[in-house]
């Protein structure tokens, strides 16, 4: 990381670049050993009391002394992309949300709070595109009343890691006391290389609704209701696809919803003494090759970070993270 300009360290940043993704080389507590250097790059979302707070791509948050700063810099809101489709945040994350529509929706501003009887925190939490129209702690108070009267834990789903992501909201969500749950990875790929996929002789039904076969293999509910199946139909062209097992339950299955020029996969699952037999893949080529068929030339998906199985196999595919989103809640006492 290259900080020098006309071969000194500068810091070249102030509280003015609040806001903006910076760069910063500290230097590590004398007391620990030798002189160290840190290296953070991420955005720059306070500067108070001479304490930065900097949130890097993952959602992490780093403070730093103001008095331990040796460099710094703004740096590009957000790295080129070396692979997959050109894509801004605001339209994959409104892409995301019309692929698995809540049950009740209601605004805040530009906020929209979200509620499908508790069906995944997705349908369950609040989209925060925007300003809410009130200070931050009313529009926290309003949600926690709402989610409060149907009985819901409140969740907003902030995002980080790309151009025009909520760093900031993320901080001081963090400030007030809330708390990640959980972190997905959202990618993003060319759409016809899943098409092209091998899926050797295995077949692969398409259908327009979940029969009770495939929500057999769905492992996210037990007995669903018509909520949850109002959430999985819902989208602006759905599919399911499944590979035909043994006793009524399909050996693998997944959803594709075509939403313009973005194909978006979910609920990819396989039955466990199947796996690594290539099912997924199938499954995946079968959507895709529907997707290119309705005029979709891009692809997304979301994973769970800690799901090291699933993100092997989609780096195996192609798809390369855009960004990561997490959903926060109040901690105790919050």
């Amino acid at each position: 990381m290259e900080f020098t300009a006309g071969g000194r360290l500068e810091v070249q940043i102030t509280p003015s670049d609040v806001g903006k993704r910076v760069s910063v080389r500290r230097l590590g507590d004398p007391a620990s050993g030798p002189e160290t250097f840190t290296d953070t790059v991420g955005v720059l979302t306070s500067w108070n009391d001479g304490v930065l707070l900097i949130t890097r791509r993952t959602g992490e948050s780093v403070r730093i002394a103001e008095s331990s700063l040796v460099a710094g810099k703004v740096v590009p809101a957000a790295p080129a992309r070396r692979r997959g489709p050109a894509a801004g945040f605001a339209e994959l994350a409104r892409v995301q949300a019309r692929s698995w529509p809540p049950e009740e929706a209601e605004p805040l501003g530009e906020w929209t709070l979200r509620a499908a009887r508790g069906f995944t925190r997705r349908a369950n939490s609040v989209l925060p595109l925007g300003d809410p129209g009130v200070p931050l702690d009313d529009a926290l108070a309003r949600v926690a009343a709402w989610y409060g009267a149907r009985g819901l834990t409140p969740y907003v789903q902030a995002a980080t890691g790309a151009e025009g992501t909520q760093e900031t909201l993320c901080a001081a969500l963090e400030e007030r006391g809330w708390r990640r749950e959980v972190t997905a990875e959202v990618r993003v790929a060319g759409l016809a290389p899943v098409a092209d996929l091998p899926a050797g002789t295995t077949r692969v039904a398409l259908a327009r609704t979940p029969d009770a076969a495939w929500l057999r293999r769905y492992q996210r509910v037990g007995e669903p209701g018509g909520h949850v199946l109002r959430v999985l139909s819902g989208g602006p062209s759905v599919w399911f696809a499944s590979v035909a097992g043994e006793e009524g339950v399909p050996a693998a299955i997944g959803r594709c919803v075509v939403d313009g020029r973005w194909a978006g996969f979910s609920a990819v699952e396989v039955d466990p003494a199947r796996r690594r037999g290539g099912l997924a893949t199938a499954v995946m080529a079968a959507l895709a090759a529907r997707a290119l068929a309705e005029g979709a030339s891009a692809a997304w998906l979301q994973v769970e970070e800690d799901n090291a199985a699933a993100r092997a196999l989609y780096d195996r595919l192609g798809f390369a993270v855009h960004h990561r989103y997490h959903h926060v809640r109040p901690g105790t006492g919050g």
